[in-house]
């Protein structure tokens, strides 16, 4: 088991996100990058942190859903970042999140990639990844949020995601759909480069700057789903996001704007995700 070099990590990195860069931690192993970092100092206003882990041992989903897969077999990354200002629109911040995941595959010629609200990587009808938001308990009007990418890189036959991929036909890695996929080092860095991007830009716009982009990456558009609510169940076509990020289902009583949910794809069980 090797963890990743932070030289190679940050050989990535443009000047404005070096600027910015207070720490790159690599770990062998970990129980979860995301809860390291929340255990962590905050970053100064503007600011970020990353840990990096080649496997984590109680690796977190939504819901507190497990993500755990062998050793060397993806890429687990999180980010820490302190906005100047509180965002005016931070439960967005997730699907921002996931543009910025897009970008940086496609900047690795990884393409055919798609995003499923709220929260999932698509390829291939099949999950490829997953990202995980959440705030830092803090003082003052400075917000510091942590956000956990997971990507699958070369899973091999061993892999548990407990019941995380109930929506999908299957998960996947950047191996099967790329012949020769980027070295983690080279993968993490071109995350971090975007993420620094998306975080400076959306403390700025919001996400007015990212919501026609994530559009375009829409998964679900046009599929009949059913999604579980806190207060109810909704059934009908998904039909996009509206401007603050909430999910649009048609319904036969008209259209339903979805804050929160699980989602599950006509005809499948009714797996949260």
């Amino acid at each position: 088991m090797s963890k990743l070099e932070v030289a190679d990590v940050q050989r990535q990195l443009a000047a404005p996100a070096n600027s910015r860069l207070e720490k790159i931690e690599t770990f062998s192993s970990i129980a979860s990058t995301n809860t390291y970092l929340l255990t962590q100092a905050a970053p100064a206003a503007g600011h970020y942190r990353v840990a990096i882990a080649d496997h984590q041992t109680s690796g977190r989903g939504r819901h507190d859903r497990r993500w755990i897969s062998a050793p060397g077999a993806g890429l687990c990354l999180s980010f820490s970042y302190t906005f100047v200002d509180p965002p005016a629109q931070l439960p967005c911040l997730t699907l921002a999140i996931g543009v910025a995941v897009i970008r940086a595959l496609r900047d690795l010629k990884v393409d055919a990639v798609s995003l499923k609200w709220p929260n999932d990587i698509v390829a291939l009808d099949s999950k490829l990844g997953g990202i995980l938001t959440e705030v830092q308990a803090g003082t003052g009007d400075a917000v510091t949020v942590v956000t956990g990418i997971g990507l699958n890189v070369r899973l091999g036959e061993n892999i548990d995601f407990g019941s995380e991929p109930g929506w999908a036909l299957r998960v996947i890695d950047l191996n099967s759909i790329k012949r020769q996929p980027p070295t983690r080092e080279l993968l993490a860095g071109t995350i971090i480069e975007k993420l620094h991007t998306t975080f400076s830009d959306f403390g700025s716009s919001g996400f007015a700057g990212f919501a026609n982009e994530w559009r375009g990456y829409d998964w679900l558009r046009g599929k009949e789903i059913t999604v579980d609510t806190p207060a109810k169940q909704v059934t009908g076509i998904a039909a996009g996001v509206d401007d603050d990020g909430a999910l649009l289902v048609d319904c036969e009583s008209g259209c339903e704007r979805v804050i929160s949910g699980s989602v599950v794809l006509a005809g499948q069980m009714a797996i949260n995700s």
